[in-house]
């Protein structure tokens, strides 16, 4: 299709919106909800545009491109009319910028900015809602949502979990689970992807950044830090560094300067996993199954099958995730080989998701005494904790792990990529059925962007069908396959879109990246995780000699009954629907408490 925007003539594929269209050729026009292929209801109105002929302005993210057309994008009365609107929206919006976790990463506050807005012009009534804040992994703030709805499509067209919804009506409108219930009482999988689609501070994630401190500062605590895979490759982006930047030295020097005693590497537990569930798989075949044999390593992926699919919990293989494996040792064989006292180790788990941290609270990760993972901070919090120690994270040495926790095969690093996980349990599985081979090692019909991924392996006396999807709306549709009969041996699944590297504690991307859920950054990042794993010298991970150290040492042997007791765990069949109504949380009608008069 020719049209012209802004006096240029351009070409647009028939179908396209006008949003799409400007952008592609260079010209901005801001919007607030819109997601490409997720969220386009023009519910902001922050896009609109004008069109020769028509007498009312039109939302870009809905109006589809066609032949001749003539569109306006910065015209006198397309300016008036988006400052208006995002005036109204700043109106009732609990403006507390300086103290905003979002400050500065804000789309609202960038928009605002964009448009010139210095004076709001509107008052009256604005929302005075509680906080959220009940459950270890997201915090609602109502008193900042814009009802754009992007935490709505998210969890129902992606995730296809279907957890918000439009509570009330008119200004007492709200998106929220079910009779306004806590996200821990209704089917949320604690992907966190709503805390990424959000474009202001209504959704983000339960901050432990105090008691980490307080630990730091406690000279009766050994304090360990443990960074998960994908953490090297997504941090630096909280420094103005480009996505898929490697800084896994300046990483483990900053947490040094933070004063944690051991930095530490998760991607050696990676390699642990990996053991345990490529013998794991190994024995299911010799028995004959069950078939598919399901990961068990992204905890928002098993509370969605705790949830949706509690028919398929015997297929999961039982390993722990590799934090919580790593928690499990630091307090039992770390401990005893320095003569530690368990109860004063503290375990501190740099991961990309918040589903960690409701995966840390679990009755099943832990003991009596103690649990596996003390405490979980997300990218973005430990990019926080740099800032507010003075570091300057640009100019850090690189610095190696410390040992002997630190070592880590290139398969236990591409756990942070969508594929990652059964590529490095191929590599484990092949040897151990062709120990005179060196083969297989890169599988690259298992990486890149494809929601759903397919191969098959030969393992010696068995043709193994596997199979990878990433994102919960990918993972119901091979589900759903499997149940009508398809076959496999063995499954991926992450919750994240893109793996780890897309989890919902990462740097959130809050210009036009953000507001599209590029797969770009998605891709750098994963792409830098497969430099790392090209890198290494040892790339399988029963190759990791700490690995093989541990288990003579220690584990005994994979799937053995100290390794069974530390690494592998449980899991709970849990209702699809809420499963507590409280009457005070969902008043019939808007409660005037809520409701804060400006005048």
């Amino acid at each position: 299709m020719r049209l012209t925007i802004d006096g240029r003539e351009v070409e647009a594929p028939e179908g396209t919106n006008l949003l799409e269209a400007a952008r592609a050729h260079g010209i901005a026009i801001p919007s607030l909800c819109y997601l490409r292929g997720i969220n386009e209801i023009g519910a902001c109105r922050v896009c609109l545009v004008e069109i020769e002929g028509l007498p009312a302005l039109q939302a870009a993210c809905v109006y589809k491109v066609a032949e001749g057309l003539k569109v306006h994008t910065n015209t006198a009365r397309v300016r008036r009319v988006r400052q208006t609107v995002v005036e109204l929206l700043l109106s009732e919006h609990h403006r507390e910028c300086t103290t905003c976790i979002r400050n500065g990463n804000c789309e609202l506050q960038n928009l605002a900015e964009t448009l010139g807005i210095r004076n709001i012009r509107f008052t009256g009534e604005t929302p005075n809602y509680p906080l959220y804040d009940r459950n270890p992994f997201i915090v609602r703030d109502y008193n900042k949502c814009v009802r754009c709805r992007r935490c709505e499509a998210i969890c129902s067209n992606a995730q296809q979990v279907h957890v918000y919804a439009a509570q009330h009506r008119g200004f007492a409108t709200v998106i929220a689970p079910p009779f306004m219930l806590d996200l821990a009482d209704v089917a949320c999988t604690t992907c966190g992807q709503c805390i990424l689609a959000c474009p202001t501070a209504s959704l983000y994630e339960r901050e432990c950044i105090a008691d980490v401190w307080r630990a730091l500062d406690d000279p009766d605590k050994i304090v360990l830090a443990q960074t998960a895979p994908s953490i090297q490759v997504t941090l630096g982006e909280l420094f103005g560094m480009p996505p898929g930047t490697v800084v896994t030295g300046k990483l483990v020097a900053a947490l040094r300067r933070l004063g944690f005693d051991k930095v530490f590497a998760t991607d050696f537990s990676a390699d642990l996993t990996i053991i345990e569930e490529a013998h794991e798989f190994l024995e299911r075949l010799e028995a004959g199954g069950p078939f598919p044999m399901l990961t068990s390593c992204c905890p928002g992926w098993i509370k969605f099958c705790e949830h949706f699919y509690p028919e398929f919990l015997g297929h999961l293989s039982t390993c722990k995730s590799p934090h919580q494996m790593f928690g499990a040792l630091a307090k039992t064989y770390f401990a005893a080989k320095h003569s530690y006292d368990p109860r004063k180790v503290v375990v501190v788990a740099i991961m990309p998701c918040v589903a960690k941290k409701f995966e840390a609270s679990r009755p099943e990760m832990g003991t009596d005494q103690f649990r596996d993972v003390d405490y979980v901070l997300t990218t973005r919090e430990l990019g926080r904790m740099i800032r507010q120690a003075g570091i300057d994270f640009g100019s850090l040495p690189d610095e190696d792990y410390d040992q002997p926790l630190g070592i880590a095969s290139g398969a236990g690093t591409i756990f942070g990529a969508t594929g990652g996980v059964m590529e490095a349990a191929v590599r484990t599985a092949y040897a151990v059925t062709h120990p005179d081979e060196r083969g297989l090692i890169d599988m690259a019909e298992l990486r890149g962007q494809s929601g759903i991924k397919e191969a098959w392996v030969d393992l010696g006396r068995w043709q193994v069908r596997v199979g990878v999807a990433h994102g919960l709306g990918n993972a119901r549709r091979l589900l759903e396959l499997v149940k009508a009969g398809e076959a496999f041996h063995y499954l991926e699944i992450m919750a994240c879109p893109g793996g780890c590297v897309g989890g919902s504690g990462q740097p959130i991307l809050a210009g036009h990246d953000q507001a599209a859920l590029s797969l770009d950054y998605r891709h750098n990042r994963a792409d830098a995780l497969y430099r790392i794993d090209f890198s290494r010298t040892i790339r399988r991970s029963h190759e990791n000699p700490q690995a093989k150290k541990i288990y003579e040492e220690f584990l005994g042997r994979p799937l053995g009954p100290t390794a069974m007791k530390l690494l592998h765990t449980t899991y709970t069949p849990r209702s699809p629907v809420p499963t507590r109504y409280d009457p005070q949380l969902f008043p019939s009608i808007f409660p005037r408490s809520a409701v804060q008069d400006n005048n």
